[in-house]
């Protein structure tokens, strides 16, 4: 397997330099969006204002004017840095690999994925601190602008990248590590009706492609990479590829952390490499 890393992150100052010099260029080549460069970005003194104005304009509604929001979001990065540091993480994530998506400044404006996880995050602040109802009005606002469902109680970790998202459905008590890539259409979701923890584990590392559905109080190991479509019942390995329904072994990734690579290629079928995937 190939030791693929990811980038070393910048901090927020340089990256906001980087984004402010990133609307700039975009601003010069479409004179007809100054305006809305002007007061999405460079109006902002740093990443965490333009971040609460965007997450503001997106979700603001009649039961929570765009003020409320804002300082509720003000109130959760100043008593929790973390966030801050998660969403500049996030927002390398989607530069380094997504093809798609070649400034900082895209996804923060435009790509729903990161837009929707940055509320989730200020929805978990909010549940955390026994604030569900407020949770999840956030929450509720998030699914109809973006149809991705994040519950608030999830644990996200940082440097995620939700590549298109839509169809997105992750449940109250999934935990997602860092540095994980997930695309459309994928669940993390329980089996059955019981409560308590009762959603997928998600290790750092691992690359779940479209469509894939992943059920109950599982585990899906470091690096491990879950093919487009596949259902997953059973806890998977780390460093292993699995397909199907119900989902199989299959493989064994070429690189240590699917998720930094995206390739989606089911990988090695040696046989002695499936029986000691860490080889």
């Amino acid at each position: 397997m190939s030791p693929v890393q990811a980038s070393p992150v910048l901090d927020t100052d340089s990256l906001w330099r980087v984004i402010c010099e990133e609307a700039r260029e975009l601003r010069a080549g479409e004179p007809v969006l100054a305006d809305f460069f002007q007061s999405h970005i460079l109006d902002h003194e740093n990443f965490g204002a333009a971040l609460v104005h965007r997450i503001t304009s997106l979700i603001a509604c009649e039961a929570l004017a765009a003020d409320g929001i804002g300082d509720l979001c003000r109130l959760a990065l100043d008593d929790d840095p973390h966030i801050l540091c998660n969403a500049s993480m996030d927002l390398q994530a989607h530069v380094e690999r997504d093809a798609a998506c070649d400034r900082h400044v895209v996804a923060l404006l435009y790509f729903k994925g990161f837009q929707a996880l940055q509320c989730q995050r200020i929805a978990h602040w909010l549940w955390g601190r026994d604030r569900c109802t407020m949770a999840l009005l956030f929450h509720s606002q998030m699914v109809r602008r973006f149809t991705v469902d994040i519950h608030p109680g999830a644990v996200m970790g940082s440097g995620i990248m939700l590549d298109h998202a839509t169809g997105l459905v992750i449940g109250e008590t999934a935990v997602v590590g860092n540095n994980v890539s997930v695309l459309h259409s994928v669940t993390l979701g329980g089996s059955g009706a019981a409560a308590g923890d009762r959603h997928p584990k998600i290790a750092s590392g691992v690359l779940i492609a479209a469509g894939a559905k992943i059920l109950g109080n599982i585990n899906v190991g470091e690096g491990a990479k879950v093919g487009a479509g596949s259902l997953v019942l059973e806890s998977v390995p780390p460093h292993v590829t699995v397909a199907g329904v119900p989902a199989a072994v299959v493989g064994i990734p070429r690189e240590i952390s699917p998720a930094l690579e995206m390739d989606q290629a089911l990988g090695a079928k040696n046989g002695d490499a499936l029986m000691n995937p860490k080889a």
